[in-house]
């Protein structure tokens, strides 16, 4: 018999990235023309494994920020060259972690320390 708390599985976290991108000027021109453009490529990032959180269009250097789960660094890597390659938008990712894992990380104990 199975107890609830075998049924539970551990939960593991997914990696975050915060995607800042660019517009080209063909990238303007696309959205400007159509500007559906914008969720028809949110559809096509999520066929490529990836699950966007959060994004905003923004005011300044960066067009977009996009916040991103990807199952690891080598998606994330792929999702970005991808999308440059098309010619329309240039990207920056970076990993990202949540402030609760930082603080639990400060906190670990090593077990011996190795200086």
């Amino acid at each position: 018999m199975i107890t609830p708390q075998e049924s539970v599985q551990e939960e593991v976290a997914v990696p975050i990235y915060l995607m800042l991108t660019t517009l080209t000027d063909e990238g303007r021109k696309t959205i400007k023309d159509n500007p559906e453009r914008i969720k028809e490529v949110n559809k096509e990032v999520e066929l490529m494994g990836v699950k966007i959180l959060a994004q905003y269009a923004l005011l300044g250097p960066y067009d977009f920020v996009n916040i991103v789960e990807a199952p690891r660094d080598e998606v994330a890597a792929k999702l970005a060259i991808q999308l440059s390659a098309r010619g329309t938008v240039q990207t920056m990712t970076f990993s990202a972690m949540s402030v609760d894992d930082l603080i639990a990380t400060l906190k670990e104990k090593p077990a011996e320390a190795p200086w």
